[in-house]
């Protein structure tokens, strides 16, 4: 699926310049002359980016900002001024914005920033898939793998785990080793790698959970 640059600007010539331009360089190009107009009909699931103006009637840049955020966070965010407004861009960064270019920046400069955002746009598109297939197959493991994960992360031997869940150690090492080969790695720090970036938290051992359970 080919990226998508959305153009959301109220200023009619220049929009329609910047489509030209980046249509000429082989870009894929939407314009909207406002952020209400964007955001009423933003497109889902496809690649893309935005330049996104900051000063417009109705809701301002840094409005529509957030709001693509919530509905579609792997989109990078470019702004475009003609007042070179710092305050605003300093917020806007803090927000996430992944540059800040004043309109009359050459076309040269502006390229080179769609095409950084395009680029970040396909990383994080690929992270967040390659995490997606991870939560499927982390929710597919069985309860006692599960278990064994828990214990495995909090740093215990086979022998602790074995005690811990009533079972012998070459139970625990059977299924430690499906669910090593489940989530396809090869070492603790993987898993607890994997683990992180999940989000996986454990309760403490103290009686009122499950040794080693895991809260997805």
């Amino acid at each position: 699926m080919k990226p998508v640059v959305h153009i959301v600007d109220d200023d009619r010539s220049f929009r329609t310049a910047t489509a030209r331009l980046l249509t000429a360089h082989g870009l894929k190009v939407e314009a909207y002359e406002s952020g209400d107009q964007f955001l009423a009909c933003l497109p889902d699931g496809e690649p893309g980016c935005v330049l996104l103006d900051l000063q417009m009637p109705g809701k301002p840049g840094l409005q529509v900002q957030r709001e693509i955020r919530e509905r579609a966070p792997l989109w990078p965010i470019v702004f475009l001024t003609g007042e070179g407004d710092i305050s605003a861009s300093v917020e806007a960064m803090k927000a996430g914005a992944e540059d800040f270019l004043e309109k009359c920046t050459s076309a040269a400069v502006m390229l080179a920033t769609i095409e950084r955002a395009l680029s970040l746009c396909e990383r994080q598109r690929a992270e967040y898939e390659n995490l997606q297939e991870r939560r499927t197959v982390l929710a597919s493991l069985s309860t006692r793998e599960t278990e064994v994960l828990g214990l495995v992360i909090r740093g215990k031997l086979n022998k602790q785990m074995a005690y811990a869940l009533g079972i012998s150690e070459r139970t625990v090492k059977v299924h430690r080793h499906r669910m090593m080969e489940k989530l396809g790695v090869k070492s603790v720090a993987e898993l607890i790698s994997i683990a992180t970036s999940l989000g996986v938290v454990e309760p403490n051992l103290d009686g009122k959970g499950s040794p080693g359970g895991l809260s997805l």
